[in-house]
């Protein structure tokens, strides 16, 4: 019987994942930037207000945040912990699953003036200060500088900045580029409308306006998916998510390799879409199915 439940479950999540989750119209409405964990939820952040909403994949709000400046959502690959960095507060925020705050970093109190901050783990940030053009790396729990590296670059045009394995990985208004911690240039390339970094296992993808790309170290950029008409793109482990016309398209991870022959699903108001329910029901249904539980049923499970 556990394998009968494993499979029925292995099954649902393979076919949702194809589907679009049922947004409408209103909550991406004005959208500035789009997340989406590997759990199913998607975080919305508005500009316009400064707040930062997350939904179940039924649309179903978990969580919100209102803040009276702007913040920068680093990832939320981590959902137990998300942190979030304002040049203008000085300051970087951890928050739960809840979105509730964990712990806030107050860098006016030690550093002079940090242009960009990047969470390594829940003990460890990435400062970027731009006052002694230095990469700092920062203990924030026993309050220590552990290193501290020159950064002889400019800050006007940073966007995005990620450290992993001893290589920092920089992305500007018009470029990408990547430096070991002794500041020499290793791999250097054009790219438009980029966003933010995002590391995915050992590989860094750089996310766009309207694609995404992945860095093979020290050979090329790769670009994994596009659509032009895009508003907004965003990447989990299992799909893509597209924000387009006020509606959130997911597209199946192995069949995004050529956007060309993608056909997205509509959100709710096409009626064709179907409830978490119905798709259950038409998966259980279909004799491919049957048949397969039925000789599992006949090993005796």
């Amino acid at each position: 019987m556990k394998l009968i439940q494993f499979l029925f479950i292995f099954i649902f999540c393979s076919f949702s994942a194809q589907r679009v989750l049922p947004f409408d119209s209103l909550k991406v409405k004005e959208v500035r930037d789009l997340f989406a964990d590997d759990y199913g939820n998607v975080y919305l952040y508005k500009n316009k207000d400064f707040s930062f909403t997350k939904y179940d994949s039924l649309g179903k709000q978990l969580g919100k945040l209102m803040f009276t400046v702007p913040f920068r959502v680093q990832g939320v690959q981590n959902p137990l912990s998300i942190a979030l960095f304002s040049e203008n507060a000085q300051e970087m925020k951890f928050v739960d699953q809840n979105l509730n705050e964990i712990q806030r970093l107050d860098f006016r109190q030690k550093f002079t003036y940090i242009k960009h901050a990047y969470a390594e783990d829940l003990q460890q940030v990435w400062l970027l200060d731009e006052s002694t053009k230095r990469l700092l790396q920062y203990n924030f729990r026993n309050d220590t500088t552990i290193n501290s590296y020159p950064f002889d670059a400019s800050f006007d045009d940073l966007i995005d900045l990620l450290v992993f394995e001893n290589k920092v990985y920089v992305l500007t208004k018009n470029q990408f580029r990547v430096y070991n911690l002794k500041f020499e240039k290793l791999f250097e390339t054009a790219v438009e409308n980029g966003k933010r970094l995002r590391r995915e296992n050992e590989f860094i993808l750089i996310v766009a306006k309207n694609s995404v790309f992945k860095y093979i170290p020290e050979k090329e950029l790769m670009k994994i998916f596009e659509d032009p008409e895009v508003q907004i793109v965003e990447k989990n482990s299992l799909a893509y998510f597209e924000i387009k016309g006020n509606k959130l398209y997911l597209y199946n991870l192995e069949n995004s390799r050529d956007p060309k022959i993608q056909t997205p699903v509509e959100s709710p108001q096409n009626d064709t879409e179907k409830t978490v329910e119905e798709l259950i029901n038409e998966k259980s249904t279909k004799p491919d199915i049957l048949k397969l539980l039925d000789e599992i049923q006949s090993l005796g499970f």
